[in-house]
């Protein structure tokens, strides 16, 4: 099996090609390479997620990254959920901000550490975050064929390749991603990497997000900080 994490940092940018070291260590070089060269830093999610997505990702490599992005911003989100502020009052980051989104703390399911985020659990947070990008529809024979094609130019290895040949392939299987979730952590973090791919602007992308948080069960009032935290993060460039 292919190291499940590592293809997810891939997909979110903790590591960027051409800059040594990781996004957190090296913040004001991966922005100005992302500036410089977004297809480069974000190549994979630009790949499967699309352009939009990809783009928007890519823009911000110095506060998102790898499974530390799902993890610190499903913890941020959950944090502020139980203190019980409302999500517009939540702290913002400003724009184009080169802090990293902080870690959780050790003791805490959310943490890089914990058992909850196996191998296992990031290959589900990647059909998630693929499951999303399909959600409006658009991605048809001839578009695998082209995501494909860019996915080989990124080098993943055989294995990473097939599984997300098969995933684009697949019908969405929304009930085999929420029984993959088994704690209330893990779900924040499942609809957290949804909602990191997902802009809804579109009736599609919409639906698909109202029905995965039906689905999951969580409260309304967790799934406006979820989405108020996401949004603050998902600054253009």
């Amino acid at each position: 099996m292919f190291d499940a994490k590592k293809l997810l940092e891939q997909f979110l940018g903790s590591q960027i090609p051409g800059v040594g070291g990781s996004v957190r260590e090296r913040a004001g070089d991966a922005i100005q390479m992302a500036k410089d060269n977004p297809w480069k830093a974000g190549a994979l999610a630009t790949a499967v997620l699309g352009t939009k997505t990809g783009r928007n990702i890519a823009g911000n490599v110095a506060t998102i990254g790898g499974i530390a992005a799902v993890a610190g911003l499903g913890y941020l989100a959950y944090k502020n959920y139980q203190s019980g502020q409302s999500p517009q009052a939540a702290p913002q980051p400003a724009p184009n901000a080169s802090q990293p989104v902080a870690l959780p703390p050790p003791d805490s399911a959310f943490s890089l550490e914990s058992p909850q985020l196996s191998n296992d659990f990031a290959l589900t947070l990647i059909r998630a975050m693929i499951a999303a990008a399909k959600a409006d529809g658009h991605i048809d024979d001839a578009e695998r064929a082209n995501i494909m094609e860019k996915v080989q130019a990124v080098d993943l290895g055989s294995e990473a390749e097939a599984f997300l040949r098969q995933e684009l392939a697949n019908p969405v299987d929304i009930d085999e991603l929420v029984a993959a979730a088994r704690t209330e952590e893990q779900k924040v973090e499942l609809y957290t990497a949804t909602r990191l791919t997902i802009n809804p602007d579109t009736r599609a992308e919409r639906g698909y997000l109202d029905l995965l948080a039906g689905r999951l069960g969580l409260p309304d009032a967790l799934l406006d900080h979820i989405d108020a935290t996401v949004t603050s993060h998902k600054v253009s460039l």
